[in-house]
């Protein structure tokens, strides 16, 4: 890894720079109308007293560069926990210099610590330059399945 590059851990004071890379990883998915949350619902779900969100920031020269934000799920056919990889998200001026696959790597090897049978995501289909990312890092593409949501105005 390019010692640059440092991964680690989110604290709550990180809560302002988690909030900005979400804005910023919406508004290059096309989708800033739909982001709802504020700083406020991020301290409680990351770092409150029922938390099960966990967030890695990736600095480069010491500044904040991306993120990865990930929970735990569960595979009944393989009877393991597994991490589902919610956000991955590097900002542009940050891309090409190993920090997508740093925070990849990163989560993976806490995948491997926890036992887990594997790690998900989900990736918009026109997004060819994150598809390719995942593929040539041995990831492979679940075309069978598809992606349904309830939200909760339909529960």
């Amino acid at each position: 890894m390019d010692h640059k590059i440092k991964i680690r851990k989110a604290v709550p004071e990180d809560v302002h720079i988690i909030h900005q890379f979400i804005k910023e990883l919406a508004e290059f998915e096309k989708l800033f109308d739909q982001v709802k949350t504020s700083r406020q619902d991020l301290q409680k779900v990351l770092f409150g007293e029922k938390s099960f969100v966990e967030v890695l920031i990736a600095e480069y020269d010491k500044l904040p560069a991306g993120y990865a934000l990930f929970f735990p799920n569960f595979s009944t056919f393989i009877g393991k926990p597994g991490i589902y990889l919610e956000d991955l998200f590097v900002k542009t001026e940050y891309r090409s210099k190993g920090i997508g696959k740093a925070l990849m790597e990163a989560v993976i090897s806490l995948a491997k610590d926890r036992n887990c049978g594997r790690v998900e995501w989900s990736v918009l289909n026109w997004n060819k330059s994150a598809i390719d990312f995942y593929i040539a890092r041995g990831a492979q593409h679940l075309e069978d399945w598809q992606i349904f949501r309830l939200t909760k105005d339909k529960f």
